[in-house]
C-alpha cells in the first residue's frame, strides 16, 4: 500500500474525511490507511464507522495499530510530551 492511500485526520469535519476514503475506494484502492494522533483519534474512529455503516458496508477493518510519539518541546527548556497515535487500515 502506498502513502497516497492514507487519510490524515485533523481538524476538519468528519464528512470531509469520509469523502476522502470513499474517493480512494472508488478510485480502485483495495486498502485505505486512516492515521490520527492526539484528540483527532476520536474523529478517526467516527470516520471509520461512518464509512463502514453508512456508505460502504463491504469495507472491513483489517488492522489497528496504536502507539505513542514523543513530540519535541514547543519552548526552549520545556520537556518533551507524548502523543497517542492510531492507524486504522480498511480493506475492501
Amino acid at each position: 500500500m502506498s502513502e497516497s492511500n492514507s487519510v490524515l485526520i485533523g481538524n476538519k469535519p468528519v464528512m470531509n474525511y469520509v469523502l476522502a476514503c470513499i474517493t480512494l475506494f472508488h478510485g480502485g484502492a483495495k486498502e485505505v490507511n486512516i492515521k490520527a494522533r492526539g484528540r483527532a483519534i476520536s474523529v478517526a474512529v467516527d470516520v471509520v464507522e461512518v464509512v463502514r455503516r453508512k456508505f460502504l458496508p463491504d469495507v472491513k477493518v483489517k488492522k489497528i495499530n496504536i502507539g505513542t510519539q514523543q513530540m519535541t518541546p514547543r519552548e526552549e527548556g520545556g520537556s518533551p510530551t507524548n502523543v497517542s497515535t492510531v492507524e486504522i487500515t480498511l480493506e475492501r
